[in-house]
């Protein structure tokens, strides 16, 4: 890295460092006071997007974790993930009304993939659900989603398998091709990176049911936002924040571009949050 990126780079750390207090207000006090927080953080992003786009002329790739790195982290993060997927700062994003929208849609036969704690458990209804496979490669993850559900009621009459693997090698090898009326996943892109999430979308590609079978993918992932200066700031921060908080998470992938990337998956419905922070994926299978 030359020098000029490293002053850059040390530029947005010190930023994203003392822009913390917009965050903390976001968190603790009224509603008024969180949306002045956070126009006050988009008006910094901006600022600060301008100024890289002139010192950096390109984006940092950011690093991705390994599966072995990934189920080691997440191991560790289990117990006390929650106050980063979700609590306040996903209410205040949306994410939690996302969640609701979209995993609501579940139907049949329902493969999670990155279950992560269960998060998106409550979100399903299970009058339309047949069974549930849960996979992470984090078995204190996956120790974690049991918990929340056998917490919840209403899913206690529907048939799980809770499964440590490999979502972006192993999905076709356990469960065959054609096997599963869903797919879901949310925020596991980011982690596994570039290559990773293809991979993964390959695998759900051959798992998933074909659209004329009534097939569907559910998707809820971090993206690259809509707007070119925000977008400029992720870029510019991706590795920083995935190493300092982000636990290895990549916040500034084309998701729609590596879906339409991959044969047979096309997308039916795609819905932004936060400027497209974040996006929801309704897609299908053609063949």
């Amino acid at each position: 890295m030359s020098r000029i990126r490293r002053d850059a780079l040390a530029f947005v750390v010190w930023y994203l460092l003392f822009g913390t207090p917009y965050t903390a207000l976001c968190l603790q006090n009224s509603v008024k006071t969180r949306r002045k927080a956070l126009e006050g953080l988009s008006k910094g992003a901006v600022s600060i997007a301008s100024t890289l786009s002139v010192v950096l002329g390109e984006p940092f790739v950011g690093h991705a974790l390994t599966p072995r790195e990934a189920a080691t982290a997440y191991d560790s993060y289990a117990a006390t993930y929650d106050e980063l997927d979700g609590g306040k700062a996903a209410d205040l994003l949306g994410l939690d009304q996302a969640r609701t929208t979209l995993f609501s849609q579940a139907r049949g036969s329902v493969l999670e993939i990155g279950v992560g704690t269960g998060l998106n458990l409550e979100k399903y209804d299970p009058s339309k659900l047949e069974s549930l496979t849960l996979v992470d490669v984090s078995q204190g993850m996956l120790n974690e989603a049991k918990k929340r559900f056998q917490s919840i009621p209403g899913l206690q009459k529907i048939p799980i398998k809770i499964v440590q693997a490999d979502a972006t090698s192993e999905l076709v090898q356990l469960f065959g091709t054609n096997s599963f009326d869903t797919v879901v996943d949310s925020f596991s892109f980011c982690v596994m990176g570039t290559q990773g999430a293809k991979n993964c979308l390959e695998q759900m590609q051959k798992v998933v049911k074909t659209k004329a079978n009534n097939g569907q993918i559910l998707l809820l992932e971090n993206t690259r936002s809509s707007n070119p200066l925000l977008g400029l700031y992720q870029d510019a921060t991706a590795e920083a924040a995935a190493s300092m908080g982000g636990k290895g998470c990549v916040y500034n992938q084309d998701v729609a571009k590596f879906i339409l990337a991959t044969n047979g998956i096309e997308i039916e419905q795609e819905t932004s949050f936060a400027n497209g922070f974040f996006r929801s994926y309704l897609c299908r299978v053609s063949s």
